[in-house]
């Protein structure tokens, strides 16, 4: 009998979210499957890590084939301590989500779920992130599962290149079918933050983050278009940050001396 693979599930809302639930659902009918998740909602923590308190595991759920754990620091924490103490090595997949909200565009560099997912690929597993642009708790989930399964067949089949992971943005029932699916590259945008001034009942002044998403641009390669199109978007990333199109542009900065 073929050995199933062993799929490792993490996200940012929490351990108990609706969207990591449909995930996994998703994930033991394709595999055996491993979850660690934060124990309490991390969403916007973007790639940190906890380094001056300690972390804790806490065992949920433990069955042939399906363990479950609560982890009291971030997703990427959620990464480290899952493959050190919870699978012992590296498992054949990982995945983060179903994150409640879009990751699209810029919304990657503040994501805890993307931040697990490019953690994984930095240690060389093949990883996926996928999204639903919904941010409401009781969020419908149901027609992800198709597109989630599919994906994830393909990446189990194929691999992924080195060093690059998935983000995956899938739309809400909006009314319409959604297309199908769309590989893609991230928009360019912006978030314009709004600071609101607050006084406290002790008369102490704080601050509430607001802001607005700015799309920069409208092009039929970018995963913004699509979404706005009812495709569900694969956009291929790579934790690599250099600008490589431009590092001819800076050569005459070097010393030759």
């Amino acid at each position: 009998m073929k050995k199933r693979p062993l799929i490792f599930v993490t996200n940012d809302d929490g351990v108990e979210a609706p969207g990591i639930e449909a995930l996994i659902k998703v994930m033991r009918e394709l595999g055996d499957v491993k979850v660690v998740a934060p124990l309490h909602p991390m969403s916007g923590t973007g790639h940190a890590v906890t380094a001056r308190e300690p972390l804790r595991l806490k065992l949920l759920e433990k069955i042939d084939g399906f363990e479950k754990y609560a982890c009291t620091g971030t997703p990427v924490d959620c990464v480290k301590l899952g493959e050190q103490f919870v699978i012992k090595g590296k498992p054949d997949l990982m995945v983060s989500g179903i994150n409640h909200g879009s990751n699209s565009a810029v919304n990657i560099v503040y994501s805890g779920t993307m931040a697990a997912a490019l953690e994984s690929a930095i240690g060389g597993v093949p990883s996926i992130g996928f999204s639903l642009l919904d941010y409401s708790h009781d969020a419908d989930f149901s027609h992800c599962d198709a597109f989630i399964k599919k994906i994830t067949e393909k990446v189990l089949s194929d691999g992924l290149p080195k060093d690059i992971c998935l983000n995956v943005n899938i739309p809400a029932i909006n009314g319409s079918e959604i297309k199908g699916i769309k590989v893609c590259r991230q928009a360019r945008s912006r978030w314009v933050e709004d600071y609101e001034l607050r006084v406290d009942p002790a008369q102490k002044e704080y601050f509430w983050l607001r802001g607005t998403f700015e799309l920069l641009e409208d092009h039929p390669e970018t995963d913004e278009w699509a979404l706005r199109n009812n495709y569900v978007s694969v956009v291929p990333v790579h934790f690599d940050l250099t600008a490589h199109h431009f590092l001819e542009h800076f050569k005459h900065w070097e010393n030759h001396a």
